[in-house]
């Protein structure tokens, strides 16, 4: 069966991407993976708090399932998707995923910051290293 990937942060961005790809796995009756991929938080100085994977973890399939609801309104629709929460940067998380997809979306913007100037973006990232082809999905805020 066909298989689309999306990149799924919770951002506005990664939101739009998610739609896309939904109306694309709906025309080609394809199956949709939404990949959210956490990491370690960075931390510095005083008022460091102990954080358990499993936290994290819960944390991170929480914000998948509420990107998944608002991107998809139909219930039975958004109870399709196949989730996926991993640990590990997304751009090698999507690059992985990428080695058994048949297409990987993602958005032009997500939550990058001053980590994501550095490493650079994960569409850039994704679009250098996937193994399928990718389509990045741009919002108005994005072409800005």
């Amino acid at each position: 069966m066909y298989t689309i990937v999306v990149g799924v942060d919770g951002s506005t961005g990664s939101i739009e991407a998610l739609r896309w790809a939904d109306s694309e796995a709906t025309l080609h009756e394809a199956k949709l993976r939404a990949v959210n991929a956490w990491e370690f938080p960075y931390m510095y100085g005083e008022g460091v708090v102990a954080l358990s994977l499993d936290m994290l973890e819960a944390e991170t399939k929480a914000r998948l399932d509420e990107a998944i609801e608002k991107a998809i309104d139909d219930p039975e629709r958004a109870a399709q998707v196949e989730r996926v929460v991993v640990c590990g940067h997304p751009a090698g998380a999507l690059e992985m995923e990428s080695k058994s997809a048949d297409m990987v979306v993602v958005g032009a913007r997500g939550h990058g910051g001053f980590l994501g100037l550095l490493l650079g973006s994960v569409s850039d990232q994704i679009a250098k290293h996937s193994h399928c082809p990718v389509v990045v999905v741009r919002t108005a805020k994005s072409e800005k």
